[in-house]
C-alpha cells in the first residue's frame, strides 16, 4: 500500500495518514531548499564548523607539551605549548562568534522561507483532507509547532559535522598514545543506537496523544476567548471546561512523560558503559603503559574530550533524529501528499460549458468512515441553468458541492465539464472558473473593501467591481451602515474596528463569492443559512435572475439550501434524501409528483406561513 493509497485501512474504519518518508532523503529535500535559498551562508557556515574544530582538539597537545616542559625544565616545550594554547583559545572564541552570528542569520531566512513554505503547500493542497480527516490534522499539527525546526536542522547539522571531526581528531590523539584506546569507541555504540532509537519511539508516542493535546487547546481556547465567553457564564460550564481540559492535558502527558522517563533510563545504563570504560582506559594508560606525564595529561584531555563529543555528538544526535529530522520528514510528507493530490492533470479547464456539468455513478465515503455519503449519483446540471439542492440535515448537499470544487475526488465515478473529467483539470486552473460562499465562510478582519476584494485576488482594489459585487450580494444595506462603509476595519480586536454580526459577516463573504466577473459554475452553500426564510427566498430570487441575465458562457449556478420553499424559482431542483438523489425537476414538476419533495414544501412551507 503507498502512502497515500489506503483503501483497505478506510474499508474497515481505520483512517490512517501513511507512513512518513525516509528520514535521510526528507533531509536531502530540506537541504536542497536551504540551499536554493541561502547557499553563500551555506557554505560559509560549513567551512567556520570545520575551523572551530581544530583549535579546540589541539588543547591537549599544547597541554602536553606544557607539562613535559615543565618536568623536564625544557623551556622550548612550554612556550610553545602556551603560545599554542593562548592561539587555540583566541580562534576558538572568535570562530564561535562569527559562526553563531552566521548560522543566526541564516536560521532567520531559512524560518521565514520555510514557514511560508508550509502555509503555502497547505494552501496549495487540491483536496481538504489535511483540513478535515483527525490523522492529518495530528500530523500536521507536530509540524506547525515545529516549523521552527526546519531552520534549526541546518544548525544541528553543522554542530553534528564539528562534533564528528572533533571525535575523528581526537581519535587520532588516542591511536598515537596507543591504539587500544580506540575500543573506547566502540564502548560508545550504545550510546548511539539509545540516541537513534530515543527521539523516533518519543514522536510515535507524541503523534499518537495529538488528538489530545488538539483537545486541550481547543478547550483552552473556548473557556479564555471572547465569542464563546457569554455562553460559558451563563451556562456556568467554567469548572466543566477547566475539569475536561485538565483531563485532556493528562491524557496528553502521561504517556509522553513514561515514554521520557523509560527511554531516559536506557541513555542513563548506557552512559554508564561508556563511563566504565573510560576510567578503565585511564588507569590502563597510568599504570600499565608506564608513560610520562605528558602521555598522561594527553590522554586524560583526549580522553576527556572524547567522552564531551559523544555526549555532545549523541544529544545533537537525539535533537537531529527527534525534532528537527522529524519536521524534516513531516515536510517531505506534506509535500508528496500535494503531490499526490495534484496528480493526473492532463486536460485544461472550458471557456465556457456548452452540454453542462455531470454526475456519473458517483459515489463518495469520507477517508476513515465506511458510510457512503453519497451513492451511485447520476446527475445532469446543464449549461446556462440555475440548478436547486435541497435535502434534510446529512442529506450529502454540501458534499455534492465539495466534489464540483474538488476539495475531495470522488471515491467512484466521475464529475465530467463538457465531457472532461474534472479530476483531470488542474485544480488551479479549475477554481480560477469558480464562485461561491459557503455556509462556513472565513471572517476576513480586514478593511471592507479588501474583505470583499479578496474574493478576486487581480481585482482586489478595483473599487468598481468591489461595490458591484456588493451589490449582486445584496449587501448593500450592510455596507452603508458601517461607519466608514467600503474602508471600515472590521473586526474589534484592531484599532478603530468594528464589530459586525453573524448576518453581517455572511452577506460580506457572499459579496465575496460574486468577485469574480463570469465564472464556469457558481456555488451557493447555503449562504443565507442565518437569514430568515422570507429573506433567504428573496436573494435567492435575486440570484437567480442576476444569474439568468448575466450568463454569456453556459454558467450553472448551484443553490444549495435545507429550506426546499426557497428554491422554487430555480430551473432544477434536485433532492437529496439517504445519500442518493430522489428526485430531480422543476417545482411545478415535483409538486405534480407528490413525492418527497412535495411533502416536505409543504411541510415547510405552513411552518413558514
Amino acid at each position: 500500500m503507498s502512502r497515500f493509497d489506503e483503501g483497505n485501512a478506510e474499508a474497515t474504519g481505520q483512517d490512517t495518514a501513511g507512513e512518513m518518508p525516509p528520514a535521510l532523503p526528507s533531509m536531502v529535500r530540506v537541504v536542497k531548499h536551504g540551499y536554493r535559498a541561502e547557499p553563500k551562508l551555506l557554505w560559509a557556515s560549513l567551512a567556520m564548523t570545520a575551523l572551530e574544530a581544530l583549535p579546540d582538539v589541539l588543547v591537549g597537545i599544547w597541554l602536553a607539551l606544557v607539562t613535559d616542559g615543565l618536568v623536564h625544565h625544557h623551556e622550548t616545550r612550554t612556550y610553545v605549548g602556551a603560545v599554542g594554547l593562548a592561539v587555540s583559545a583566541t580562534l576558538m572564541w572568535a570562530l564561535s562568534v562569527t559562526l553563531d552570528r552566521t548560522t543566526r542569520r541564516l536560521g532567520d531566512r531559512l524560518n521565514i522561507m520555510f514557514q511560508g513554505r508550509v502555509a503555502r503547500l497547505q494552501a496549495e493542497v487540491a483536496t481538504v483532507e489535511h483540513h478535515e480527516r483527525p490523522v492529518y490534522l495530528d500530523r500536521i499539527a507536530v509540524l506547525r509547532t515545529g516549523v521552527f525546526a526546519l531552520d534549526h536542522l541546518f544548525r544541528s547539522m553543522f554542530t553534528m559535522v564539528g562534533w564528528l571531526l572533533r571525535l575523528a581528531f581526537v581519535c587520532v590523539l588516542l591511536a598515537a598514545i596507543h591504539p587500544a584506546l580506540l575500543l573506547l569507541l566502540v564502548t560508545a555504540v550504545p550510546l548511539l543506537l539509545v540516541a537513534v532509537w530515543r527521539p523516533k519511539i518519543e514522536k510515535r508516542i507524541e503523534e499518537e496523544v495529538a488528538s489530545h493535546g488538539r483537545l486541550g487547546r481547543h478547550l483552552f481556547t473556548v473557556a479564555t476567548s471572547t465569542p464563546p465567553g457569554k455562553e460559558v457564564r451563563v451556562t456556568g460550564n467554567q469548572s466543566d471546561l477547566v475539569s475536561r481540559r485538565r483531563t485532556a492535558w493528562g491524557s496528553w502527558f502521561a504517556p509522553i512523560r513514561v515514554t521520557n522517563l523509560a527511554s531516559a533510563a536506557w541513555l542513563s545504563l548506557a552512559w554508564a558503559v561508556f563511563s566504565v570504560a573510560f576510567v578503565a582506559a585511564v588507569v590502563w594508560v597510568v599504570t600499565g603503559l608506564d608513560r610520562g606525564p605528558g602521555a598522561v595529561v594527553l590522554v586524560l584531555t583526549a580522553g576527556g574530550r572524547l567522552s564531551a563529543y559523544v555526549g555532545s555528538a549523541v544529544g545533537e544526535l537525539g535533537f537531529l533524529r527527534g525534532i528537527w529530522l522529524d519536521s524534516a520528514q513531516r515536510l517531505a510528507w506534506l509535500e508528496d501528499f500535494a503531490d499526490a493530490q495534484n496528480a493526473r492533470v492532463d486536460q485544461s479547464a472550458p471557456d465556457q460549458l456548452t452540454d453542462g456539468i455531470r454526475f456519473e455513478g458517483v459515489a463518495f465515503t469520507y477517508p476513515g468512515t465506511t458510510r457512503e455519503v453519497l451513492h451511485d449519483v447520476d446527475l445532469a446540471l446543464p449549461a446556462g441553468s440555475v440548478v436547486a439542492v435541497v435535502g434534510e440535515n446529512g442529506a450529502g448537499k454540501s458534499t455534492l458541492v465539495k466534489l464540483l470544487a474538488r476539495m475531495y475526488a470522488p471515491t467512484s465515478g466521475r464529475v465530467t465539464a463538457d465531457g472532461v473529467d474534472i479530476g483531470r483539470i488542474d485544480v488551479e486552473e479549475w477554481r480560477e472558473r469558480l464562485a461561491g460562499a459557503f455556509q462556513d465562510f472565513a471572517r476576513l478582519e480586514f478593511v471592507a473593501a479588501t474583505t470583499v476584494g479578496l474574493g478576486d485576488q487581480p481585482r482586489q482594489d478595483d473599487r468598481v467591481a468591489v461595490s458591484t459585487a456588493v451589490d449582486r450580494a445584496g449587501a448593500t444595506p450592510v455596507v452603508d451602515d458601517l461607519r466608514d462603509g467600503l474602508d471600515t476595519q472590521l473586526g474589534p480586536s484592531w484599532e478603530s474596528g468594528v464589530d459586525v454580526s453573524f448576518g453581517q459577516w455572511q452577506k460580506l463573504a457572499l459579496a465575496r463569492g460574486y468577485m469574480r466577473p463570469e465564472p464556469l459554475l457558481l456555488l451557493l452553500d447555503e449562504p443565507t443559512a442565518a437569514l430568515d426564510a422570507e429573506t433567504e427566498h428573496a436573494l435567492f430570487e435575486q440570484f437567480a435572475a442576476s444569474a439568468r441575465e448575466e450568463t454569456t458562457n453556459g454558467r450553472v449556478t448551484v443553490l444549495v439550501s435545507h429550506r426546499f420553499s426557497t428554491v422554487r424559482m430555480a430551473d432544477l431542483i434536485v433532492v437529496l434524501d439517504g445519500a442518493r438523489v430522489v428526485e430531480v425537476g422543476s417545482h411545478e414538476d415535483l409538486i405534480a409528483r407528490g413525492g418527497t419533495y412535495a411533502e416536505l414544501y409543504s411541510l415547510q412551507a405552513s411552518s413558514y406561513a
